[in-house]
């Protein structure tokens, strides 16, 4: 066993050229089978940029290093690691969906890594962060959070804490936090996935979820925190020497940067997703090696030139610091009689995950039901119950909205997930009805466990209703041809209260009795084609008010209506007159009046000069040959 253990450590001491050449190729192509990372706060993610992604001023935590170079897994990958076929070992690879347990990582762990990779590539893009180094870094640190044992925004179930810096085996780290994140007001502790001493994260910390906390128990902030202090100092981890480097930084040990880079290795040749709760735990710690496995040597070399300390075969290992003189150690040095929390001893069994142990989804039984623009009365919510139907805690459930429905749940997001209680009921935060009335479905699933049927809630958005429609006022409304009416302001109301957002269909009718659209009356104006408008919907505004401003008389005189309803049977309906413009009539000549007369006609035409012009009075005997003359 000896012997491949220490070629398995020659693997990384060995492949510095290849790790190189993967690091570039993994910086060029986003990581291999990167999945894009979730922008849509699933698992209380937020867009990129909305956390905290700003690098601080500051350096490290005391010692130089982000973990005060605490104690850390050395289990290494398979001698063989994951392939795809007919791709070069170094080539960046789609993911792989199933394969060795060691290249499983669970699910939210690998989100977060992928965010923290995207957000500081968008940030700081002449990193070159690959989401696989920070993989090799939490397996290495805390067995990717426990396996995995974090709730549906990241956070993990139980602290991770790591053994108390006392000088005891590993560095000396007064308490510098006052014990608020490790809960030791007299020695430091490294903390949460990623590991980071409270002096360090007190620095480095990062609210990559945009919850308003920086907790270094979030895998989410972790992860980014891990990011941007391994790109700090302008690293370019494309860069061999500056990827040393950066690992380095983390713990100063030249065994821990060769366990990381075998890690990194193994990533970048394929992973795959598990269950959150269900990734493999690993077995050997660098301060308690397995029986038969040598010992791992814990005292740190100098950051600006790492070298190698030797393994140390004798059963009492040297002291490390000659100024002092330690008491002697038995050859077999005796187990510390409690364990490290977080990190379960071999043979410990372990508690099945309530990922595992939910065997359905049951829809709650509210009825989810909304008017337009209101928020829904019920949440949704489920029930995780295991095989025998009884309730399970600490299940993650994904509450996911359809396409197409405008329903949103609070930011705006389509997509959520939260945590079973105690009872196994998983509750939606409230979910908001838009402006489309339809009927939907939201579907209901445990993230991880793509074979567990989704649980599916009806939901439904109604319109606004008004019950009664009242005209405010009673002025006649009258125009005429073509000029346009005073403003109609109505009233609805529901029940007796007004009713605000109300949609109303104004539509101009004939008679009363009638409610088809007329072909004559007044009009809203005209379209873009130059007919008239004589349909029109409106909405009532937070008064339950709507005023009908802008109708115009038709150029048919006659009376018409305005016809008001709403969905909820509420109706109005408003008389419209159209009158004809006012004419002046012709005057009435006065018979007392000497009728004009024209000379020329009457000496040509008329009727009364015939009589002197008739045969009698031209031949008249007197006036031609009286005898007397």
């Amino acid at each position: 066993m000896a012997a491949q253990f220490g070629r398995r450590l020659r693997r990384g001491a060995t492949s510095g050229a290849i790790v190189a050449a993967a690091v570039a190729a993994l910086a060029a192509s986003q990581g291999p089978g990167a999945i894009p990372p979730p922008t849509d706060n699933l698992s209380g993610d937020t867009a990129i940029g909305a956390g905290d992604a700003t690098a601080p001023h500051g350096g490290g935590g005391a010692g130089g290093s982000a973990t005060g170079d605490s104690p850390y897994y050395t289990d290494l990958p398979p001698l063989n690691p994951p392939k795809v076929p007919g791709v070069a070992p170094t080539a960046p690879q789609v993911p792989i969906v199933t394969g060795p347990a060691a290249a499983g990582i669970p699910a939210t762990v690998l989100a977060a890594y992928q965010r923290a990779e995207a957000a500081i590539r968008a940030s700081d893009p002449s990193c070159n962060l690959p989401w696989q180094l920070l993989a090799g870094i939490g397996k290495v640190e805390s067995g990717q959070a426990s396996g995995g044992r974090v709730d549906g925004n990241g956070t993990t179930l139980t602290p991770i804490l790591g053994p108390a810096l006392d000088g005891n085996g590993f560095a000396l780290i007064q308490d510098t936090d006052d014990g608020a994140f490790d809960g030791d007001t007299t020695h430091d502790r490294a903390l949460g996935p990623m590991q980071f001493i409270p002096s360090t994260w007190a620095v480095w910390g990062q609210d990559a979820n945009g919850d308003g906390k920086k907790d270094p128990q979030n895998v989410y902030d972790a992860a980014q925190a891990a990011g941007m202090y391994l790109c700090a100092g302008g690293r370019n981890l494309a860069i061999k020497a500056d990827l040393d480097k950066a690992i380095l930084s983390y713990n100063r040990s030249t065994e821990y940067l060769t366990t990381v880079l075998n890690w990194f290795e193994y990533y970048g040749r394929g992973a795959h997703t598990v269950p959150d709760g269900t990734g493999q735990l690993p077995v050997d710690r660098s301060d308690r090696p397995a029986p038969g496995r040598p010992s791992v040597p814990v005292s740190p070399s100098s950051p600006a030139s790492p070298s190698p300390r030797p393994s140390q075969d004798r059963p009492s290992p040297k002291p490390t610091d000659p100024a002092t003189t330690p008491p002697s150690k038995p050859a077999e040095p005796t187990k510390p009689p409690t364990a490290d929390p977080s990190r379960p001893d071999v043979g410990t069994p372990v508690e099945v995950p309530p990922t595992l142990r939910v065997a359905r989804l049951k829809a709650g039984t509210a009825t989810l039901t909304a008017v337009t623009g209101s928020t829904f009365a019920h949440a949704a919510s489920v029930t995780a119950v295991d095989a025998s139907g009884r309730p399970v805690a600490g299940v993650s459930v994904r509450f996911v909205l359809p396409a197409t429905t405008d329903a949103r749940f609070p930011a705006g997001a389509t997509t959520v997930t939260v945590t079973s209680d105690a009872r196994g009921v998983a509750e939606a935060p409230a979910l908001r009805a838009g402006e489309k009335a339809a009927s939907f479905t939201i579907r209901a699933t445990v993230p991880g466990r793509s074979s567990l049927p989704a649980a599916e809630l009806k939901a439904t958005v109604e319109v606004r209703k008004a019950d009664a429609l009242t005209r405010v006022g009673d002025t006649a409304l009258t125009a005429e041809t073509g000029a346009r009416y005073a403003e109609v302001t109505v009233e609805s109301r529901l029940a007796g209260a007004l009713a605000p957002g109300v949609t109303v269909t104004a539509v101009i009718t004939d008679s009363t009795a009638s409610d088809a659209q007329s072909a004559d009356g007044p009009s809203f104006g005209k379209d873009a084609a130059g007919n008239p408008i004589r349909t029109k919907v409106l909405k009532t505004d937070a008064q339950g008010r709507l005023v009908v401003a802008g109708l115009v008389a038709g150029q048919k005189a006659g009376d018409y209506v305005l016809l008001l309803t709403a969905p909820g049977g509420g109706t109005a309906k408003v008389a419209l007159k159209v009158t004809a413009p006012a004419t002046t009539p012709p005057a009435t000549p006065d018979p007392t009046e000497e009728p004009t007369t024209d000379p020329a006609p009457t000496s040509s035409t008329s009727p009364s000069t015939s009589p002197s012009t008739s045969p009698s009075a031209a031949a008249s005997p007197t006036a031609s040959a009286s005898p007397s003359a």
